[in-house]
């Protein structure tokens, strides 16, 4: 497997980055965890255990932007890393069946 690549510049990933901590701290993302729900594997958590996660992340291209961010567990935010959406559903997808064999 090649190593991943990304074609999006660290100055780039640096700004984005400054962005995502200005988003933390707004009042949209203070109500978006407080349903206290990871995105990805829908666990019930308290708000302060929930991440910010960039579905499409930014080392990918992904913006720091309310569509772009969602709450998650350390858990899915650790596997999901550098992967697309649609990579990550065939992530899941092979766990699901690795579980059932």
């Amino acid at each position: 497997m090649e190593p991943f690549i990304s074609p999006v510049s660290e100055e780039d990933i640096k700004r984005e980055k400054i962005r995502a901590r200005e988003l933390r701290k707004s009042q949209w993302w203070k109500r978006r965890i407080a349903a206290g729900v990871c995105y990805f594997c829908g666990a019930g958590l308290h708000p302060r255990d929930l991440t910010m996660e960039h579905i499409v992340p930014l080392v990918r291209g992904g913006r720091s932007t309310r569509s772009n961010v969602v709450p998650a567990c350390k858990e899915c935010n650790a596997k999901k890393k550098y992967l697309l959406p649609s990579e990550w559903e065939e992530y899941r997808e092979k766990l699901l069946a690795d579980s059932w064999s």
